[in-house]
């Protein structure tokens, strides 16, 4: 197996062995930094660079801390005697990940959203690495896996729910109950037309037994 497999297999469980000691002293140290900090390369290369990742000018990494736990209201105290109190349980819509990139981008605003992965938490806060590139670098505008991000209608993706996270937080991940992925079912909803079958959704209709 390669290298980035290894490290795969490693943060699968990264909180066991000796990597867990590493990691613990990690976020002792990352505690008591800023919670936006820029850092010279990635933590998780694999995951980084499966994310579109390179070590080149107009590409930055910036690792940011954000809060765990849901919204939490003031206490209500004075004209009122609410029957719930309303102070716990108001989760937002948008996860951690999608806060922790959009607070990114508000720190950097000539920069775009590449991407942002997960790298530890503990009792109170959690991290993540936001991949940042600028649009407007000419070596980002002569690299063909990137220079899409350099157009005008990609400016601002992560406020607009564009990113990974942002189209999980819009549902568009979601399978709606049906087996497997939009890919998959896609395949499925075209081979039922040209055999002219029913609809899946419809009542008695007929299960296409999928290829194996």
């Amino acid at each position: 197996m390669s290298m980035y497999k290894y490290l795969q297999q490693l943060w699968k469980r990264p909180y066991d062995g000796e990597f867990g000691e590493i990691l613990k002293q990690r976020l002792i140290k990352w505690r008591r930094e800023p919670s936006i900090v820029r850092i010279e390369k990635p933590t998780r290369i694999d995951r980084a660079r499966s994310l579109g990742y390179k070590a080149k000018q107009g590409i930055i990494v910036v690792r940011v801390r954000v809060r765990k736990g849901t919204l939490r209201k003031p206490r209500p105290n004075k004209g009122r005697r609410p029957k719930r109190m309303g102070v716990y349980g108001h989760t937002p819509r948008k996860s951690l990940r999608l806060i922790a990139e959009e607070r990114a981008a508000r720190k950097y605003p000539n920069l775009e959203v590449l991407n942002s992965y997960y790298v530890g938490e503990d009792g109170r806060y959690k991290w993540f690495e936001v991949i940042l590139v600028d649009p407007h670098h000419p070596v980002i505008k002569s690299d063909p896996n990137l220079n899409w991000i350099t157009s005008r209608v990609h400016r601002g993706r992560v406020f607009r729910g564009l990113t990974s996270a942002g189209k999980k937080m819009r549902g568009l991940r979601k399978s709606r109950g049906l087996r497997g992925t939009h890919k998959y079912k896609w395949k499925k909803k075209q081979k039922e037309r040209k055999l002219r079958k029913r609809h899946e959704a419809s009542r008695g209709a007929r299960v296409i037994k999928p290829e194996e």
